[in-house]
Parts: C-alpha cells; structure tokens; sequence
C-alpha cells in the first residue's frame, strides 16, 4: 500500500502539532475542541448501548418478544456497527474524516428516531442495524481524526484516556437516564441521543479540520459485503441451532457463513486496495491488542445482558435500581479514565492489558460466586464485581486503543482504528449469540437459567487474560536470547 503524505489544503490545521513527534506539547483550545467533538461521538455511543440494555426487558414485555428476540436488538447494532467498520475506517481515510464522520451522524439520529416510533420487531431490528452502520463510520472516523491530530506517544495516550472518560461517562448517563426514561416509556431511550446527536452534529461542522486526509486507493467493498454477510449468518447460526436444531436454514446459514467468510480473506489478498492489509496481523501487538477488545467487549455486554434480565426478571428489580445498581462501574471509569495515559507512559500497554483482563476475570468470578444469593446483599455481592469490572475498563480500553494504533502510518488510522473497534464489535455479537443460547430455553429458574452464560463470559475473559499475558513471555524471550 502506498503511503501518502497529507497536506491541509486551509489554515484549519494551521496551529496543530505535529503528529510525528514525540515531545510533549502544549495545547491550546482547538485541540482541546476536536478531542472533545471527537469525545462525544464515544459518548453517544456508550450512551446508546448502555440505554437500550436497561430497556431490554421493557421491550420484550410490551412488544411480546422472546431472550432470543431481545438478544437482536443488541445484535442487529452490535453486527452492523463490526461488519462495516473496516469499512468505514477505510472510508475516513480516503473520502474524508470530517465529510464521513457528518454524514453517519445524520444517519444515526434519523435510524435512533425510526426506533422510537416502530411497533414491529422486525422494523425494529432493522433500524438498529441501520444505527449500527452508522456508527461504523463515525466511531473509526472519531478515534482516526484523534491519533491523526495528535503525535504518538505522551500526547497520544493522553488524548485516548481522556476520549475513554466520554465513553464512561455516557456508558454512566445512560444507565441512569434509561433508569428513568423507561419507568415512564422505553420509547424515550431512543429519543434522547437524537438531542445529542445534533449537538455533535453543529459542534463538528464548525470544529473538525477541514483537512486534506483523502488517501489515494479504491474501497473494496467486495470485502465488507462477504464480511459483513459472513457474520450476520455466522450469528444466526449460532443463535438458532441450539433452539431448533440443524435445519434446512440453519444449515444454509451455516454454509453461508463458512463460503462468505472463506471469500473475504480470499478477496483481501487478491484485490489492489484491500479492506484490511493482512499483513497487518505480523505485528504482535496488533493482533494482541484486538483478542484483548474482543475478550472485553465480548464478555461484558453479555454479562451487562445477563444481570439485566436476572435483576429485573427474576428478582422484579425497577429500571432505575438496575441502572443505579451498574452505576459505579461506570463512574470509577469517569474517574481513573483521565490518568491512565499516565501509567500507560509509566508501565507500557502491555502490563495495564494483562491487569485489565485480570480486574473483569475476577470480577465475574465475584458475581459466579456470590450474585446467586438467596437474599443478594449489593455491597456485599454485587458492588464489589461491577468495581472490579469498572477497573477493568478504565485501565484497558485506553491501552488497548493505544496498543492498536502504535506505529501504524496516518493512511492507515482508520484500518487500525476501525479493526479494533471491529474486533471488540464481533466479540459482542458472537458472545452474546453463544450466551443467549445458553440461558434460554433451559429448565432451571433463578440464577440456575442464567449460570452457563456466566460461566461461558469467564472463560472468555480468561481466554483474554492468557492471550495478553503472552506478552510477557514474549519479551521475557526477547531479554534472554541477546545473553
């Protein structure tokens, strides 16, 4: 791939510091407007997924719809925001961060508003989907204009960890306002990141550069239609075999699935302008940084999907004690969010990944273990796991962003943001698809339904947890093979 240099055509970029030096800097109040305009695209998002899981059980109950339903109103986002946003990365690279970041807000408001007003499950799903495709582009496009604008190293950890506190404090809002939103009417879950959205919408068109960032290279959509069909019907498979069995459709899926998927890595070795760079998967730490999004994201939005339903199904908890019971995961995110580009300077991103996937293995340990009981004391119970996964996220994710695009050249931030961001995307729907197969249709009740999807959470974080302490060993070996 040919890597271009990139040349502001207007003085909007003018007073911004050099992304390839490493010196700390100063920064002034543009800086300071594009982390937050970026930040708050972060913030919707959070905002939305943590809203819409408080709801779930709200929905089913009103529009009559199943565990394995509901799961669709998470996974029809959660799928069309990871199939895309490779594509959607590749996209702010070539046609323009701040032309693709606009133009999918727009979208997203208007998909946010059809969801408020559908009675239909299927019409319903359908404008989740279209919400997560819009999200594709603007959450790889948020993350690209980031670590374009500012250097690596010091300035670059430090804008990452502040741009976690946006997603901390919207995953925190909404938990809250979905609390009280859905005691009057789950309808105004979706209605309230319409107002934020045009908010972002006339903040970014005054304060993102217009800068020249058009790379030169085709869009392989060939590539984001077999990933995308690949794993809407890999999902499928996995969400409907354990109920129904091997079907005639499931076993079409499932072929489906094995041939578009087999198709896209053909397709990203043979085409001139690929999806993904496959041979972006020889760095390491690339590859590390992304089973670590996917063992996090994968684990914790099935986890957030199984306390929902087990606290305001079974044990009858009101929205606003759910959404006030995960809170403090949350809020210790808001509040260690802003120094973990410190220790990400003092530790390297290597060991906050290794204590970050410890933190949520221990946490789900916590509520396997003491969530279950008969008369559940919360600061006994279960405070203590939502804590411990709140560490998790705030000494993680900002790592993790970190870890994924260091080294990686300006023309291809947006691959690199929009793979890790897909990683932790397919980690959620695949997870969740396997947990929601697990607790539904069981015969046992209480927390007995919910066990095996508990189980299966921590061995993915477990699997996270070797995967990243792999690390150590490898530089452990890189330390003794010079003696």
């Amino acid at each position: 791939m040919t890597i271009t240099e990139v040349q502001p055509h207007t003085d909007d970029a003018a007073n911004l510091p050099d992304p390839k030096s490493h010196a700390p800097s100063r920064w002034g109040p543009k800086l300071w407007a594009i982390l937050f305009v970026a930040g708050l695209a972060m913030f919707l998002d959070a905002l939305d997924v943590s809203m819409v899981g408080v709801a779930l059980p709200s929905i089913g109950a009103e529009l009559g719809l199943e565990t394995s339903s509901l799961q669709w109103i998470v996974n029809g986002y959660i799928l069309g925001y990871g199939g895309l946003l490779l594509l959607g990365g590749r996209m702010a690279d070539l046609l323009g961060r701040r032309q693709v970041f606009l133009t999918a807000l727009v979208v997203f408001g208007l998909a946010s508003l059809v969801g408020g007003l559908v009675d239909n499950e299927a019409l319903l799903i359908a404008s989740r989907i279209v919400k997560g495709v819009a999200a594709a582009f603007t959450a790889p496009a948020a993350l690209s204009i980031i670590t374009t604008t500012f250097k690596e190293g010091h300035d670059r950890n430090k804008a990452l960890s502040i741009f976690t506190v946006f997603g901390a404090t919207g995953y925190a809002s909404g938990l809250i306002a979905s609390g009280l939103l859905t005691s009057v009417d789950w309808r105004l879950t979706f209605f309230a990141p319409v107002v934020v959205v045009t908010g972002v919408i006339i903040a970014a068109f005054f304060v993102v550069p217009r800068n020249a960032e058009r790379e030169r290279g085709g869009i392989d959509f060939a590539g984001a239609t077999t990933l995308t069909g690949g794993m809407l019907a890999a999902v499928y498979t996995i969400v409907t075999a354990p109920e129904t069995g091997f079907t005639p459709v499931v076993i079409t899926t499932t072929v489906a699935a094995v041939v578009l998927l087999g198709a896209f890595f053909v397709i990203e070795n043979k085409v001139a302008h690929p999806l993904v760079r496959l041979s972006i998967f020889k760095v390491k730490s690339i590859v590390r940084a992304n089973l670590a999004a996917l063992a996090i994201f994968g684990s914790y939005i099935s986890f957030q999907t199984i306390v929902s339903l087990y606290l305001q199904n079974t044990l009858q908890w009101e929205p606003i004690q759910m959404a006030l019971a995960l809170a403090p995961a949350g809020i210790i995110v808001a509040f260690l969010s802003p120094v973990a580009g410190k220790f990400i300077d003092r530790y390297g991103t290597k060991s906050m990944i290794i204590a970050s996937m410890g933190s949520f293995v221990l946490g789900y340990l916590w509520f396997i273990l003491r969530g279950g009981s008969a008369q559940p004391n919360y600061f006994a119970d279960y405070l203590p796991s939502f804590l411990l996964l709140g560490l998790g996220f705030a000494i993680g994710f900002s790592a993790v962003m970190v870890q994924a695009t260091e080294g990686i050249a300006d023309d291809e931030q947006g691959l690199a943001s929009g793979l890790v961001q897909t990683s932790g995307q397919i980690g959620g729907a695949v997870v969740l698809a396997i947990v929601t197969g697990l607790i539904s249709g069981g015969v046992a009740t209480g927390i007995g339904q919910y066990t095996p999807g508990l189980y299966f959470v921590e061995i993915v974080a477990v699997v996270g947890l070797i995967a990243s302490a792999t690390a150590l060993l490898t530089r452990r070996q890189a330390a003794v093979e010079p003696a």
